[in-house]
């Protein structure tokens, strides 16, 4: 990062899933106005559909959503421009989320065709050869959609404590305890059931423990908290206030706690919610600026939508008292984004 603004990587589709671009593109972001100049191409690698950062070290990680998955670690350096460090098999098909465990020691890897896979980190932030591949059995309502497993996030708790991962195609968020001194998974207590037909996509954690799954296929916002050591659903919302197909995708809390934000394909906007009262309350919901909202990042006072199928990215100033937020300028045109990285 240097004075002329924060870095931002930005993850997309290429033509081996159907996108238009090359891999991971690099912009800078002013933190006062919002902007985003693109700098370019930074990495050309197949599919990088999501992006993480190592907690302490300059290290940028990718999946590479893929028949045979791989995840690749880079090196970011003052400029934006990534050096390759080292790629792993991930042991599963179409990887679509990782994370850095909360130590900074192992990577973490969601495989959409059905499992969850921890990678050792060296010193230097690069994986090593896998320590665990954990499968998930069963299947959900929807003969279409939940034939089978689909991970689709996994979430280190930044504390140290248990994993969350979520499993589109068994209606289901599984609890992991990470064992530091083998990169082994073993499970804590019982999945957290969502309702028949949900199809959990994403979730996000709140400051005070309480965390928010986003069902993508029946378009609803589900609240849950650990009470006297279970987890339990507090509330239950529909993800949008429009009509027609709605898809969402991502879902994010912001910093302070008190707004919830999601991105609703189909209909193209971004949800707002207040998290001021018994369950989450819609106050707003803005055009994406683009079409098909696949993941949203919140960072000052500004968020930012990766519009894959319009190539562009939506870039909001977002009002401090009321949430909601408001465009800057045009969107910003990128090829089939599908991942958007600020620095902080």
């Amino acid at each position: 990062m240097t004075d002329s603004g924060e870095l931002v990587h930005i993850g997309c589709y290429t033509p081996q899933s159907g996108g238009r671009g090359e891999g991971i593109v690099a912009a800078r972001r002013d933190p006062r106005s919002g902007r985003l100049d693109i700098l370019g191409t930074v990495a050309a690698t197949p599919s990088p559909s999501f992006l993480a950062r190592h907690p302490r070290l300059p290290v940028l990680y990718a999946v590479g959503e893929l028949d045979d998955g791989v995840v690749t670690a880079w090196t970011i350096g003052p400029d934006g421009g990534l050096a390759a460090l080292g790629s792993q098999p991930t042991g599963g098909a179409s990887p679509c989320h990782l994370a850095v465990s909360s130590d900074g020691a192992f990577l973490l890897t969601a495989n959409y065709g059905g499992s969850v896979v921890v990678h050792p980190l060296d010193p230097a932030g690069a994986p090593g050869p896998r320590t665990d591949l954990l499968k998930h059995d069963g299947h959900g309502a929807d003969p279409d959609r939940q034939e089978g497993p689909h991970v689709h996030m996994v979430s280190p708790t930044p504390d140290g404590g248990p994993l969350l991962v979520v499993d589109l195609g068994t209606d289901a968020v599984y609890r992991y305890d990470l064992d530091p001194s083998n990169g082994r998974l073993r499970s804590h207590g019982t999945p957290v059931r969502t309702s028949p037909g949900t199809g959990p996509r994403h979730l996000s954690r709140h400051p005070d423990g309480r965390f928010f799954v986003v069902g993508e296929l029946n378009a609803t916002v589900h609240e849950y908290a650990d009470e006297s050591g279970a987890v339990r659903e507090r509330s239950r919302v529909p993800a949008s206030g429009r009509g027609g197909h709605v898809q969402p995708s991502d879902i994010v809390v912001s910093g302070d706690g008190r707004f919830l934000y999601v991105g609703n394909r189909g209909v193209d906007t971004v949800g707002v919610f207040a998290l001021d009262g018994a369950q989450p309350r819609l106050v707003a919901e803005v055009g994406s600026g683009g079409h098909w909202p696949r993941q949203l990042a919140v960072t000052g006072i500004h968020l930012y939508v990766a519009n894959e199928r319009s190539h562009t990215i939506g870039v909001f100033a977002v009002d401090p008292d009321s949430g909601v937020p408001t465009p800057v300028g045009d969107p910003v045109a990128v090829p089939s984004p599908t991942c958007i990285l600020p620095t902080t």
